[in-house]
Formats: C-alpha cells, structure tokens, sequence
C-alpha cells in the first residue's frame, strides 16, 4: 500500500530530526575545544613516525636552526632531513632562526648583511619545500643569543626576514619570561620603524617560569608590554613551553611533577585563549635526566611514554591541531 503525502512528509521529517540528534553531540563537542593550535617542537625527524606521536594527531612543529646553517652542510642535512619527514607526515614547520653558539654570553651577533645573505638562503631553500611559518630570531632576550643586547638589532632582523619572505607568517619577536623582559621589548620596538610596527603581528613566547612554577605573571607581562606599543591586535604564540623533568638544581629528575606541570600549561593556555593562538610544548623526546641536561621530553630515550605524554593526550584532544 502506496504511503500518503502527509505521511511520507512526516517520515522524512523524522529522519532528518534523528540525523541532526546523532550528530549533535559531535557539533556539541568540536565548538567546544579552544580556538589555540597545539603543536610540538623538536630537533629529530624520528618523531613523526612514532605511533604515539600519530596518536596525538599534531599537525605542527617547531625547529629552530642556526642563522649560518645553509654553509654548514651537516646542519643544512638535519634541516632537510627534518622538513622532509614533516612534510610527509602532513606536519606545518615553524623554522626559527637561533644562534650557533648557545654557550652564555659568546655567540657572535651578525651583521644585518650576513644575515640578509645567510638567512635569505635558508628562507629560499626551505620556502620551496614549503616552510612558511618563520622566527627572525629565537629567544632573542636570553644571554645565550647573541640578541641579547641588542633588541635594536633584533628589530632589524624582523625587518629584514619581512623582505626576504614574502607571504610568509613571521614571529617577529621572541622572548623568555625571564627578568627585565618588558625593557627589552620596548627597546625592540623602539627599534622598528614606527611603518613597519603594524606588521609585528606575532610575538613568541617561552615561559618555562610560568609553567613550572604554577604562575602566570610572566606571560601576563608579556602581552600587556607588547599591546602598550599599539599593537592591540597582536597574537601571541608560545613557540617554547612545557613541564620540565629536570633542568640545573631548580627542578630535580621528577617525571609526576612534569606531568602536573603540563595540565597547568593548557589551563595558562586557555585562560589566555583570546591572545594566546598557538601552543609548542618542548620537546618529544627527553635524556633521561642525564646530569647538568635539560629533560621537559614527553617520551623517554627508549621511546616509552611518560606521565607527562598521557596528560598531554588527554588535553591535546579539546584543543585545536
């Protein structure tokens, strides 16, 4: 018996009805997850084809390279080796330009030329392999770079990485949470031509104090300074952050408090969700708490899981990638 009109009407209408209610809960839940991108940084290219770093669904990473590493064939190898395996792994590569010398206070700073020539040639190999995602200077406030000194200098860098990278996202300021960070970031802007300050749209953050000592006041600094220079709609990136296992004789070898650590920086991410847009713990894989090293890794040497990668996991997963 053929089904009337208004009955046929009425069935689809149900239909659509029990659709929409099964896929609800779904809606529900991707809205719900914080408009802050989560990503992880790291050195080795072994990273991406570990199934417990498939599992956490990333779809960023950090590398920072030193600015005279296209002369050096070996790094240039690692750099290569490590955007390849990233690419392949559908990962987005943040590359930030850092030091060749991280011992305290010995690094040479370059010269705007020597940085315009080494520089313009890592940003053209590495464009073409399909990096657009730049920091004209890693950690530039810490005395192991040679920036340290010099915001005015690492002003200038900014500028220089905006010509040599053309439609690329530019972090064009990176600092640590450390002491005295508001001076240098005056100083810095300062430096940049009063043009060219509309254009600093990303300023990178490493706030390793706050994170592992449950506080917020350094990042805190760090956005108000920066938003006191008219640069009101600025983003913030957290280029390097994470719960240490163990780092010099304030944070002995403890895997539970870096675990700990970790929930606290998602929910320093979160409360800043509205000027914080991407998140890069540091790093994937730790040294086991070998003597005098820095260890914030979320697997160990032999690959295993610490407390740290399942509380990452669970957080990770109401954040976006």
């Amino acid at each position: 018996m053929a089904m009337s009109p208004r009955l046929l009407r009425l069935a689809l209408t149900a239909l659509v009805l029990a659709l929409v209610a099964s896929l609800a809960p779904n809606a529900t839940a991707a809205s719900k997850k914080t408009a802050v991108a989560v990503g992880i940084g790291d050195q080795s290219p072994a990273m991406f084809s570990t199934s417990a770093f498939k599992k956490l669904k990333i779809r960023k990473t950090r590398y920072f390279i030193p600015w005279n590493a296209y002369s050096d064939k070996e790094q240039r190898q690692r750099a290569d080796d490590f955007v390849n395996a990233a690419r392949k792994a559908k990962v987005r590569v943040l590359m930030h330009i850092s030091t060749d010398n991280f011992e305290a206070k010995k690094a040479k700073l370059p010269s705007v030329k020597q940085y315009r020539k080494d520089v313009g040639k890592l940003v053209r190999r590495y464009k073409r392999k399909g990096v657009k995602d730049w920091g004209a200077w890693n950690e530039a406030n810490h005395k192991t770079q040679p920036t340290y000194r010099s915001p005015k200098r690492a002003a200038q860098f900014f500028v220089e990485m905006r010509r040599l990278c053309k439609g690329c996202t530019i972090v064009g300021l990176d600092v640590l949470d450390q002491r005295g960070v508001e001076k240098y970031i005056r100083s810095f802007y300062r430096a940049v031509p009063r043009s060219q300050r509309r254009f600093v749209k990303v300023v990178g953050i490493h706030n390793y104090s706050d994170v592992n000592r449950n506080r917020t006041k350094g990042t805190r600094s760090i956005i108000k300074e920066v938003k006191k220079r008219d640069n009101v709609k600025t983003q913030f990136w957290l280029t390097e952050t994470g719960g240490l296992v163990s780092f010099g004789r304030s944070f002995k070898c403890d895997e539970e408090r870096a675990a700990q650590r970790t929930k606290s920086m998602f929910s320093l991410v979160k409360r800043y969700r509205r000027d914080i847009k991407r998140l890069y713990t540091y790093n994937w894989q730790g040294t086991d708490c070998t003597e005098g090293s820095f260890d914030a890794g979320l697997v160990r040497l032999d690959g295993s899981t610490r407390p740290a990668y399942d509380v990452f996991l669970k957080e990770a997963r109401r954040f976006q990638r």
